[in-house]
């Protein structure tokens, strides 16, 4: 099993070839190839790399999927007893990646 851990948009994922995953908004239409550089650790057989803080020469390779929004998220604000209340929705832009190759 064969995977590496990247790092993209201040977040780490573990990922191998084929997931699917939604990650912060990267520039690119539907379709078009995406390479992230910044490997952590690989994983091939047995051999595991560590970098020191990045594998040197490693990369994974990926394919936008979609570009899209996510379900909004509430943000209520409420001091009790003054009879304040806040509500304000978010809706965070994210871009959703298939991984072809690491």
């Amino acid at each position: 099993m064969d995977f590496a851990i990247i790092k993209t948009g201040g977040k780490q994922y573990k990922v191998q070839a084929g997931d699917k995953l939604k990650v912060e908004k990267l520039p690119g239409e539907a379709g078009a190839a995406v390479t992230f550089d910044a490997v952590l650790l690989t994983n091939k057989g047995d051999a595991v790399t560590v970098g020191a803080p990045l594998v040197s020469g490693a990369k994974v390779e990926g394919k936008v999927l979609q570009q899209a929004r996510d379900r909004k998220k509430l943000v209520f604000k409420y001091h009790s007893k003054t009879r304040y209340r806040k509500t304000k929705g978010h809706r965070q832009h994210f871009t959703e990646v298939e991984i072809t190759k690491i």
